[in-house]
């Protein structure tokens, strides 16, 4: 049932809050400075990035299909008519309409508005297993993919320059944990660029000295596409030498790099990645919005906060009722899907309220899944129609780059993707993204005891890397 929500006179400037600057944030806020006439609202944005991560693209963009400046949208520039504030949310009484907000410089502040809509999305869904937080990576930011794609490449150096089999070995071991689409994406694009830098350009490399390992507690993969479309999809990566581990949980990770399965094996690897699943923002627990127990935002069909008029809630980190489903308490699923289409729909009952009309429900069917195995490769299923290899391929950039805010993105990706269509893939590490002060703090103590090269005190392991 739909909530009232308060009338403000047309004189009045109501603050909207949007709190997040990912899919729903960006998109509701877009399409409020679009429908309110200027000075009809004051709409004000907070997020800890100044801009929003297109999260599809980040296994090409650590694959170097797409340049990573182009899978995200600079929030200042895109929501020209709205206020970004850089920062945090810290706290939230909603009871008071009062937010508390910490900036990336200067101190904390009080925020007074008159509309809520929370979007701060998720984070990653971590299990207390010895060493990961040590030693994993996650696959969430753009950061993450840049970061991913040099480490890869990285290892790919350190293996060709040594003769140490023990070395070579764990260099060239890469674990994946999580079985999902951002998994399985990450996993085959970047295990599909480096077999291409190895045959182009790592002469006393093969491909078979490789070792993909995905691990997934599950007994399949890919749960959003039927079980033969799962079932294809491990056919493939299998007949390309990777080993996927189903009905198998990564137990532990020591401090030498070496990890145990729930199966039994140990095997060392300089190279760990989380994309296991996420869970709402915990800033969530510093608000006073009711949250279920999976610690989402309870929301109304309409996206509205249940029980707290003028607040609003709809992505990852809401509860919203699926109309499409007959069964009890199905509530639509945290994807790009969904929350694409519910800032739309939020954005336009809250102009409706605004207006003193009655908001609308959100009701869409799901329409199905496509996914990107590598360049060529891909796996899809939508509308009940089963795609795979370069078909599937093709829908899942066709799909993709028309859901990329602006047509600035979308026409930069476009040119990513011609460009490589050209020329070769450029496969290099820049190693010195991780440490850039490396350098110069060797050459500023240069003469003092034991210290060492810059490329030798680098070297010993990507753990280090990471920590």
């Amino acid at each position: 049932m739909a909530q009232p929500g308060t009338r403000f006179p047309e004189s009045s400037r109501p603050v909207i809050l949007v709190v997040g600057g990912g899919y729903v944030g960006l998109y509701t806020a877009l399409r409020l400075q679009k429908k309110l006439s200027r000075g009809r609202a004051e709409i004000v944005v907070v997020d800890p990035q100044p801009h929003m991560t297109y999260q599809p693209f980040l296994p090409e963009a650590a694959a170097g299909s797409v340049e990573p400046r182009h899978v995200v949208v600079p929030l200042r520039r895109t929501l020209n008519r709205c206020r970004v504030i850089t920062g945090a949310l810290i706290g939230l009484t909603h009871a008071q309409k009062r937010a508390r907000i910490a900036p990336v410089e200067g101190k904390v502040f009080e925020l007074s508005y008159d509309v809520l809509v929370m979007a701060a999305g998720s984070v990653a869904r971590t299990l207390p297993i010895p060493g990961l937080a040590e030693h994993g990576i996650g696959f969430k930011n753009v950061g993450e993919a840049i970061y991913l794609r040099n480490h890869v490449l990285a290892r790919l150096d350190a293996a060709s320059s040594t003769d140490d089999p023990e070395v070579r070995s764990r260099a060239l071991t890469f674990v994946f944990v999580g079985g999902g689409y951002a998994g399985i994406e990450a996993f085959a694009e970047l295990e599909d660029m480096a077999r291409y830098a190895i045959e182009h350009y790592y002469p006393r490399l093969s491909p078979a000295d490789m070792r993909w390992v995905l691990v997934e507690a599950m007994g399949r993969i890919l749960p959003e596409v039927d079980l033969d479309m799962g079932a294809w999809t491990v056919r493939q990566l299998t007949a390309r030498g990777m080993d996927i581990r189903l009905n198998t949980r990564l137990e532990s990770i020591s401090d030498a790099g070496v990890v145990r399965l729930s199966d039994g094996e140990e095997f060392p690897t300089e190279t760990l990645v989380w994309t296991a699943g996420t869970k709402p923002n915990p800033v969530l627990a510093a608000t006073d919005l009711p949250v279920d127990g999976r610690g989402r935002v309870e929301c109304e069909a309409t996206l509205q906060v249940r029980g707290m008029p003028d607040a609003w809630a709809a992505g990852d980190l809401a509860a919203v009722p699926d109309l499409t489903k007959d069964e009890p308490g199905a509530t639509t699923a945290p994807n790009a899907q969904h929350a694409v289409r519910q800032a739309r729909r939020l954005a336009d009952n809250i102009v409706a309220v605004l207006a003193g009309q009655e908001p609308a429900l959100y009701r869409h069917k799901y329409v199905g899944s496509v996914a990107s195995l590598g360049l060529h490769k891909g796996v899809a299923q939508v509308y009940g129609v089963k795609l795979k290899g370069w078909p599937a391929w093709f829908m899942h950039r066709t799909y993709h780059v028309s859901r990329v805010p602006t047509f600035n993105r979308k026409a930069r990706v476009i040119a990513d993707w011609t460009l490589a269509s050209v020329f070769r893939r450029e496969v290099i590490s820049l190693g010195q993204l991780q440490d850039p002060r490396r350098e110069f703090v060797f050459a500023a103590n240069t003469g003092r005891a034991g210290q060492l090269p810059p490329a030798q005190a680098a070297a010993p392991s990507a753990r280090a890397e990471s920590a």
